[in-house]
């Protein structure tokens, strides 16, 4: 069963949430909603399921919005299709990405500058851009705002079958704390979420075969979390209580991995 998110106060704010079809996406988007926000939920292929996290929302005002992050004119558009929608974008997660597998010693060269390409495409220059155009927006508008993005853990311990992934997630982090510093005096903070192993349903084949002990064990809590676990963390830095918390990363982990 799913841990229940603590909601902050209601704040009626219009959040655009990437990746939100399913897994941590879809409890982030449900975690505003509940909590009495407006939600962009967006999605690149899986309509179907992002029509599922709509209708489940909580409230009113939420809307659809779908695009290709790797696309920089769509994420253009997507900014301003969210922007328009919701009557403002006061806070962005940035939660979308791929994971496309590419262990250097069993892939291609070809195969792996593709890997490389199309998950920096999505994981940094996607997010990047999109910050970009709504930050821009914000600025613009006068307007104070939030950006959380969504790292992990895998930027810090490695990811070895996923390089790239591992590597796009570290510059996520970095692009993070670049950006709180330069979007502070507009009233803009940026933070970053690192989570562990989250049980969503793009892994639920992995938790349940031979190597699922495996994984639970890797946190001394003997498990791993669940989406609405991260979500409470991204409820919490994207609050008003939250500014001084600009340029963290935060680890989400169940102290599977501790940095020093």
């Amino acid at each position: 069963m799913g841990r229940t998110v603590t909601g902050l106060r209601s704040t009626g704010r219009g959040v655009l949430v990437t990746g939100a079809s399913r897994g941590i996406g879809r409890a982030i988007a449900a975690a505003f909603a509940r909590q009495g926000d407006r939600v962009a939920v967006h999605c690149s292929a899986r309509r179907a399921d992002a029509e599922e996290t709509l209708a489940s929302l909580e409230g009113e005002g939420h809307v659809l919005v779908a695009a290709d992050l790797g696309d920089p004119a769509r994420v253009e558009a997507l900014a301003a299709e969210a922007e328009e929608a919701l009557g403002g974008v006061d806070v962005l997660v940035n939660n979308a990405a791929v994971m496309v597998a590419h262990p250097l010693p069993d892939t291609s060269y070809e195969g792996w500058q593709e890997a490389w390409r199309r998950t920096a495409d999505v994981n940094l220059f996607g997010s990047a851009n999109l910050s970009y155009c709504v930050a821009r927006r914000m600025i613009e508008a006068g307007r104070e705002g939030r950006i959380v993005n969504i790292g992990s853990r895998g930027a810090f311990r490695g990811e070895p079958d996923h390089p790239a992934y591992g590597a796009t997630k570290a510059a996520i982090h970095a692009l993070g704390q670049s950006l709180a510093v330069s979007l502070a005096p507009y009233g803009i903070a940026v933070a970053s979420v690192a989570p562990g192993f989250v049980a969503t349903e793009r892994v639920a084949g992995r938790l349940e075969g031979p190597e699922g002990a495996g994984i639970r064990a890797q946190s001394p809590f003997g498990r791993v979390a669940d989406p609405e676990e991260i979500a409470s963390a991204v409820l919490y830095l994207a609050s008003p209580e939250a500014a001084w918390s600009s340029g963290t990363v935060l680890d989400v982990n169940g102290a599977s991995y501790l940095r020093t």
